[in-house]
């Protein structure tokens, strides 16, 4: 008679878990195309309850409008909780303070703030009057409002930094400038978020420490991404979308399958809260998160 096989104890991933949160994150349309695919995939998603979705911010005055445009939109048309983007980037402290008081005034409690990086490509140099920092920044914000303030984190360190030691360091000024919440550079490797994470309490911080989420909708453009952000791209990612340039269809199914794999292996290592960087599109995204538990709340309105 065969031995009993003994009890394994479920995973996580395959077991309700109520407390799962995600949020996403979108960029401004720049033309009328992109700006009917950004709201389908805004109404897609906000069903789905999250806490809230976050617009990006460019270093142009245009994509700077765009931004304040779209998150007003999202105020005025949805009831999910918009967090905005900004940087310090070509614009005075005066500028960007008067950006921070508008988003207050129209009803923004959450910003997303950023250094920024110039768009010449020549690194990082500071307008005159402006705020020389991201952790200056936080600080700013913090004087003006009683804001969410969430900020960048790099499991594989920025790429101007020394180390991530030194990484670390400058998120523990942010916090103590007033941030609440740091989410990280998307990666593709849990050991890298986890070491990380370790490390980071490890320093007595104890904030939330997001993982940004980026499902692979196309594989060389993600590798560029990834190259500028200083984000690794293991062999093994690159070998699964070998050959599928010109091949969409698996192309996506690999897709959905990588990032799938990622987010319940978080979830069985304790994770429990995901930023999405969606590329405006909502499908992806919308398949992990059905995996992920979530489910359409009736309640949700739509955009």
């Amino acid at each position: 008679m065969l031995e009993p096989l003994p009890a394994v104890p479920p995973r996580a991933s395959r077991t309700h878990c109520p407390d799962i949160c995600v949020s996403f994150e979108f960029f401004p349309p720049k033309t009328d195309e992109m700006e009917k695919t950004l709201w389908e995939s805004i109404k897609r998603l906000a069903p789905l309850g999250p806490s809230f979705v976050s617009v990006t911010y460019g270093a142009g005055g245009s994509t700077r409008e765009r931004t304040h445009a779209t998150v007003a939109r999202i105020l005025k048309e949805t009831s999910i909780k918009p967090a905005a983007h900004l940087t310090c980037v070509a614009a005075s402290r005066d500028e960007v303070d008067r950006v921070v008081r508008d988003y207050w005034d129209i009803g923004v409690r959450h910003i997303v703030a950023l250094r920024g990086d110039c768009q010449d490509g020549n690194g990082w140099v500071p307008h005159p009057q402006g705020y020389k920092t991201s952790t200056e920044l936080v600080a700013g914000i913090r004087r003006i409002g009683d804001f969410e303030i969430s900020v960048s984190a790099y499991p594989e360190r920025h790429p101007e930094s020394k180390s991530v030691d030194a990484d670390i360091d400058v998120l523990k000024a942010k916090i103590d400038a007033g941030a609440t919440r740091a989410i990280t550079q998307f990666f593709f490797e849990n050991d890298v978020y986890l070491r990380y994470l370790d490390k980071v309490r490890a320093h007595g911080i104890h904030i939330p420490i997001v993982p940004g989420i980026v499902p692979v909708q196309n594989f060389n453009l993600t590798a560029g991404f990834a190259k500028k952000a200083g984000a690794s791209i293991p062999q093994w990612l690159a070998d699964r979308f070998e050959g599928l340039e010109e091949d969409v269809t698996t192309r996506r199914l690999i897709a959905a399958t990588v990032t799938a794999e990622q987010v319940l292996d978080l979830v069985d290592h304790g994770i429990r809260d995901f930023h999405f960087y969606t590329m405006n599109r909502a499908d992806l995204v919308y398949a992990i998160c059905h995996l992920l538990g979530l489910r359409p709340k009736s309640e949700q309105k739509a955009a």
